[in-house]
């Protein structure tokens, strides 16, 4: 669910259909967002940091169809589209690694105290939220927004508006983030896909 909210922000958010993707993580949501991020646009490369060089090999021969390497931070930053998906409580992405119409999902904050990006790149960037409140409470933007170093008035918009048109990125030179928490609603349509699509088990009530 949270690769495919990824995919969506992707589609409407990068800036380029042909991408040097950059993925910070090795876990299975970054497995995930790659595989569906895949699905909208077309993956020239992906540079992937890990802190296991072992689970950085793996990564990569999962994605063996596309050019695939380990890099460091600064040099998986140098992308078009950056996937972030630690669970770090201090920023790992500087704002000076990140050059202009970079795209980037952050997707690791996901509970008060933990932040992947240099607060300072916030202020750079258009940054959009699935919810606001709970972006305030538990995103990317939580921790900023508590040592007021960012203001939650200066969010861009939601993936909502983004995606009906009453939103969207400034232009093709500007930073922009999407600040993933996960939304309920987004689990109901997974489910309701899976209704329609999946084999059903009855389970036996008495």
């Amino acid at each position: 669910r949270t690769g495919a909210a990824g995919a969506v922000a992707a589609k409407y958010l990068s800036a380029r259909k042909e991408i040097v993707l950059g993925v910070i993580g090795t876990g299975r949501q970054a497995q995930a967002q790659v595989s569906a991020i895949s699905r909208e646009l077309k993956i020239r490369q992906i540079k992937v940091w890990g802190r296991n060089p072992a689970h950085v090999r793996k990564f990569a021969d999962r994605f063996m169809e596309f050019p695939c390497h380990g890099a460091s931070l600064e040099e998986a930053c140098d992308c078009d589209l950056l996937v972030t998906t630690t669970p770090s409580r201090t920023p790992l992405i500087r704002s000076e690694w990140i050059h202009e119409g970079t795209h980037i999902n952050a997707i690791g904050a996901d509970a008060p105290g933990k932040e992947e990006l240099d607060p300072a790149l916030l202020q750079r960037a258009q940054v959009f939220v699935d919810d606001p409140a709970q972006a305030i409470h538990s995103g990317e933007i939580n921790v900023p927004i508590s040592q007021g170093m960012y203001n939650a008035d200066d969010i861009a918009g939601t993936l909502g508006e983004v995606v009906i048109g009453k939103k969207k990125r400034a232009g093709s030179d500007t930073i922009t983030i999407f600040d993933s928490t996960g939304l309920a609603i987004q689990d109901l349509a997974i489910a309701h896909i899976a209704m329609q699509h999946g084999k059903k088990t009855d389970l036996p009530f008495p």
